[in-house]
């Protein structure tokens, strides 16, 4: 690799260029040269149309809908996004390293199922895997259950180098199937489990709050450490990032712990909320988490993305799906809706692509 090529690398992952949509080059040359359109593109974040089209929404939907502009309806939606939210961050992370996964529903119906099976009775729940333990010792197990799934994936992606598409759609299915051998088939029921999911602190759910917190976490680590910039190095380019001296498959496999992670609290929030758990939990989550990381401003590609824009394309497809039932739109159009939002943000993403390699 020339040295042209390593600067490149470290050009595309510069923070600033990928905040602008500007390489790093034309943040210092092109400003000499086109000083007008620098400061434009300065002052204009790519988050803007994403607020927009929050604001627009939340007008709309105000204006046809008498329910939707209230606070029980607004703190609806925070709690509904939330379990969205708290996987999407992480899985920003990991996307703007270039890796994928797909997983993180069958994790978090896996690890409801087995704090469930854990902490049911022997000889009175229908499973055979009943354990009969203390909720305490449930919770320690199911968060034991969550980071072995991380493990497997992190480990199959950095030491035994298969992709991570291929490894997650492939743990996805495993750990669907265990869900459902753990619950024979049918859903275990939980009791003195419900205050992580509907306990309110200031009229709030603990879940928003939990959100909030991952929220700031990531934008932390992604803003202000060393991991987060090794992230957009390594989606950049990895192999100038392994010649900068950074560990690539270590910062890939703390990501995959991360996600796997926070895949489990979201299944154990969908636990204590629902008071059992179902051998379908968390079907369909992952499609919601990448439409909102994509939508969000992540590329496929790698090197390229933040939380802010993440945090908002989840409280759009919060606020659609929301306001979409508030009108009374059959559920099925709603899948349909969001279908038709993946699609659009991958196809945005694409161009995006072409529309950077044609000017580089």
């Amino acid at each position: 690799m020339t040295q042209d090529e390593l600067s490149g690398g470290a050009q595309r992952a510069a923070p600033e260029a990928l905040e602008t949509g500007a390489s790093t080059s034309e943040a210092t040359t092109g400003s000499a040269i086109r000083p007008i359109e620098a400061r434009s593109r300065v002052s204009i974040p790519e988050t803007a149309a994403l607020f927009l089209v929050l604001v627009v929404l939340f007008v709309f939907f105000s204006l046809t809908s008498p329910y939707f502009f209230n606070a029980d309806n607004l703190v609806n939606i925070l709690q509904n996004v939330a379990r969205i939210g708290i996987i999407a961050c992480p899985a920003t992370i990991l996307l703007i390293a270039g890796q994928f996964d797909l997983s993180v529903g069958s994790i978090a119906g896996f690890t409801a199922m087995a704090m469930a099976v854990a902490a049911a009775p022997v000889g009175v729940t229908k499973t055979p895997f009943a354990m009969g333990l203390p909720l305490e010792v449930a919770l320690a197990l199911a968060i034991g259950a969550a980071l072995l799934v991380g493990l497997i994936n992190a480990v199959s992606v950095t030491v035994l180098r298969i992709n991570a598409l291929i490894t997650t759609l492939g743990t996805l299915a495993i750990f669907r199937g265990l869900t459902k051998v753990l619950g024979d088939g049918q859903t275990i029921r939980i009791d003195g489990f419900g205050s992580l999911g509907v306990t309110r602190i200031l009229e709030i759910p603990i879940p928003v709050y939990i959100f909030a917190a991952v929220t700031v976490a990531c934008f932390l680590i992604l803003r202000y450490t060393t991991y987060g910039r090794s992230m957009y190095a390594i989606g950049a380019s990895p192999t100038a990032a392994r010649l900068a001296g950074i560990r690539t498959g270590r910062a890939i496999f703390i990501g995959f712990i991360l996600s796997a992670t926070m895949a489990g609290v979201s299944g154990l929030i969908l636990l204590s909320q629902v008071g059992g758990a179902s051998v379908n939990a968390g079907i369909g989550l992952e499609l919601s988490v990448v439409t909102a990381v994509v939508l969000g401003g992540a590329s496929l590609a790698g090197g390229r993305g933040g939380i802010v824009g993440t945090i908002l394309a989840v409280l759009i497809v919060g606020v659609l799906g929301n306001g979409l039932i508030q009108l009374r739109i059959p559920s099925f159009w709603i899948e349909v809706f969001g279908g038709v939002l993946l699609l659009a943000a991958v196809g945005f993403d694409q161009l995006r692509i072409r529309l950077t390699r044609s000017t580089d």
